[in-house]
Parts: C-alpha cells; sequence; structure tokens
C-alpha cells in the first residue's frame, strides 16, 4: 500500500506548469461552455436545423480536432517542444469565436466550429504531453485530475455567466433567442483572450530538448505497447456509444427543461465533474487506472439507461447532474493512464493518437446518434431513448475489453 499523503500536501507539490496549464484551461473554458452548450439550441430553435445536421456539424468538428491532435502530438515529440504548438492552438480557437456573432446559417455555425477545433487539435496533445513531462509517474492522476478540475470549474463558471445573460435579454422566453446568443459569444471573448496570455507568459518547457542523434519519432501504432494500442481499442468502442453532448441537451430541451432549466443543469453537472476530478485522480495513483475507469464507464452505462428511460424533465435534470460522476472518475484518469502506458519520448504522439481515437469515433457516433433519435435501423419506437440505449450497450463492451485485455502493473 503506498503512503497516504494529504491530498492538499500533494497539491501543493505540484510544479508550475500543471498550475499554469490548470488556470489556462479554467478561463478557456468559461469562454467556450458560455457559448458551446447553446449552439445546439440555436442552431435548432433560431435556425430550424434538424437532429441529424446538428450531429453532423458536431462530429465534423471533433473529428477535426482529433485528426489534428495526432499531428500536433507528434510534432512536439519531433521538434522536443510543447509550450508554442499549445499557444498557437489557443490561439486559433480565440480568433475563432467572434465569428458566432454573424452565424446566420447552419454552414455559417459549422465554419466557426471547424477553425475553433482546429485550434483545440492543435493544442491539446502538445498540452497533456507537458503536463505529464512536467510530473513523476506517482502524481500523474492528481496532476490530470486537478487540470480536469480547473476546466471543469471554469465551466461552470460559464455557464452561471450565460444563464445570467439569458434570464437578464430573455423577458420570460422559454426558447433561446438570437439577441442572447450574439450576447453571450460577445462575452467569450474576454476569458479566452486572457487563457492565452496566462499560457504565453506563465508555462516553461518541460524536459530537454530531442536528441537529434536518436531515431526520429514516427507517426506509427508500431512503436508503442501492446498495453496502449488494447487500451485506445477499449476507447474507440467505447467512444463509439458516447454521441455528442449536445444529443443530451436536446433531450432535455424535449421533455420541457427551458433554456435557464439547461444552463443550470449543466452548471450542476460541472460542479459534480470539478469536485470528483481531483479525488478519482488521486485514487487512481494508488488503486491503479483501470479500476477507476472501469467504474466510470460501468456508471455511465447505467446513467445512459436512465436517459433512455426519462418520461420527465425533472429525471433528466438528476441524471445529468450524476453524468458528472462519469467524467470526472474517467478523463483525468485516463490521461494519467497514457502516460503510464508509453515512453517519454513518445508520450505527444500517444496522446495525439489517445485524443484522435476519442474524436474521430465522434462523427459517426453523432451521426448514428442523430439518425436513431428520427427512428431508424429498427429503432423507431424508442425515439429520442434510441442513443442512449445504444451508448450504454457500447460501454458495457468497452468494459469487457478493458477489464480482460488491460492487466495492472
Amino acid at each position: 500500500m503506498k503512503e497516504q499523503i494529504p491530498l492538499a500536501d500533494r497539491l501543493r507539490g505540484l510544479p508550475r506548469n500543471v498550475w499554469v496549464v490548470t488556470a489556462t484551461s479554467f478561463l478557456t473554458d468559461i469562454s467556450s461552455e458560455m457559448v458551446i452548450n447553446l449552439i445546439p439550441l440555436f442552431l435548432a430553435g433560431v435556425l430550424g436545423v434538424k437532429t441529424d445536421i446538428i450531429g453532423l456539424i458536431e462530429g465534423i468538428a471533433e473529428t477535426t480536432a482529433s485528426l489534428l491532435k495526432v499531428f500536433s502530438g507528434w510534432f512536439s515529440d519531433r521538434i522536443g517542444s510543447r509550450k508554442w504548438l499549445t499557444v498557437a492552438g489557443y490561439g486559433l480557437s480565440t480568433l475563432a469565436k467572434p465569428f458566432l456573432y454573424f452565424a446566420a446559417s447552419w454552414w455559417g455555425v459549422l465554419a466557426v466550429r471547424f477553425a475553433d477545433r482546429v485550434g483545440k487539435g492543435i493544442r491539446t496533445a502538445p498540452r497533456d504531453a507537458l503536463v505529464a513531462d512536467s510530473i513523476d509517474e506517482h502524481s500523474r492522476g492528481i496532476a490530470f485530475g486537478l487540470h480536469r478540475a480547473g476546466d471543469t470549474a471554469g465551466a461552470a463558471l460559464g455557464l452561471v455567466i450565460a444563464l445570467a445573460v439569458a434570464l437578464a435579454s430573455q423577458s420570460g422566453q422559454a426558447a433561446l433567442s438570437r439577441e442572447t446568443f450574439q450576447a453571450v459569444v460577445l462575452l467569450s471573448i474576454i476569458p479566452a483572450a486572457l487563457a492565452v496570455l496566462v499560457l504565453a507568459l506563465g508555462a516553461r518547457e518541460a524536459g530537454s530538448k530531442r536528441d537529434e542523434k536518436r531515431a526520429p519519432v514516427r507517426l506509427s501504432l508500431a512503436g508503442f505497447d501492446r498495453r496502449f494500442k488494447l487500451f485506445l481499442l477499449a476507447v474507440v468502442v467505447f467512444t463509439l456509444g458516447n454521441s455528442a453532448d449536445a444529443f443530451l441537451i436536446l433531450r432535455a430541451s424535449s421533455l420541457g427543461v427551458s433554456v435557464a432549466g439547461v444552463l443550470g443543469m449543466l452548471i450542476v453537472f460541472n460542479v459534480v465533474y470539478m469536485l470528483v476530478s481531483g479525488p478519482a485522480g488521486a485514487r487512481s495513483d494508488r488503486i491503479g487506472r483501470r479500476r477507476v475507469i472501469v467504474a466510470g464507464w460501468l456508471f455511465y452505462g447505467l446513467v445512459y439507461l436512465g436517459f433512455a428511460a426519462a418520461a420527465e424533465a425533472w429525471q433528466v435534470l438528476a441524471l445529468y447532474a450524476l453524468y458528472g460522476f462519469y467524467y470526472g472518475m474517467t478523463e483525468g484518469t485516463a490521461k494519467a493512464l497514457v502516460a503510464d502506458l508509453v515512453d517519454a519520448e513518445k508520450r505527444g504522439t500517444a496522446y495525439g493518437v489517445y485524443n484522435a481515437a476519442v474524436g474521430v469515433m465522434a462523427l459517426p457516433a453523432s451521426v448514428v446518434a442523430g439518425v436513431l433519435w428520427q427512428g431508424a435501423f429498427g429503432w423507431e419506437g424508442l425515439g429520442p431513448g434510441a442513443p442512449f440505449l445504444f451508448g450504454a450497450l457500447m460501454a458495457l463492451v468497452a468494459v469487457g475489453i478493458l477489464y480482460a485485455a488491460l492487466r495492472e502493473k
């Protein structure tokens, strides 16, 4: 049994880069969550876009980010530098956001989401590798857990700001208005710009520059451990059933939850996510990553079954709060597991491949969810519950793969 050091002491011992990256993610998520959760309501309620198109937009956006994560992670390994790729990615996303103010069609929304996700694709793998390079193996769980907690605290605050704007400008309307959406977009620019400044001025490169005499890092899975490949397989299967959270928001809206109610629901979700992330990451440092991830995926399956069966608005509200436990248990823990399974000089590539495995499946997952929602493949009787039943099934299969194939060291 590992020595039990108080959580507060472990947090104080974390290096500068972990805190800087956490602050950057905190500010970025204030900006992003103010807007991103209103986009499906804007598309459906203001622009009249159908769910299959919404699924297509989300899928294309996330898949774009995922493909770039592989390249940017590999490139950071190749040049032996993480920081400035990360800064560039955050900067591009910040420049893209204001154009949502002018969006008048789903094509316009898709263009902005595409540019924003290009920025995310550039920054994510180098950022995760920067955190992993800055910490020792015994503190990876708590470091990534803290990062996810900061990210999620920003999301909660961003949603509070969006809720305040909606309550002030909606004049009692239940549906989202264009004016409210535009006001939120303008406010979101401020924390996004601050995030870029914090990272550019505060972060430092970790580790040494790449040795030019060493064989170049190849953009391939061939050099990775079998355990890492099996973990990726489990992630791919799980993600096939994990459609964009936009469908959860539409599920709530379909049961009569107002815009203010949706934002309140998301605030509670993010608070739960934030509170669980740090302790779950620290716990994984002690009992192993696999156990924590398996527990989180099983819990996700139960919650998705609940979404499939929900018939009242209060049920969706309660389930979405519980949904935060799944995220808190698995997001940071999975990234710590990646660092456990690969060599230091391949971390950027590994994080790119891992994030790609999640994001590339976003397109088929979201498209399938949109089609199932409208009644296809023999699921007509389930209606909006069909995507969530499918997601629960995929989670169970993924748990089987992970539990059977990935042994703890």
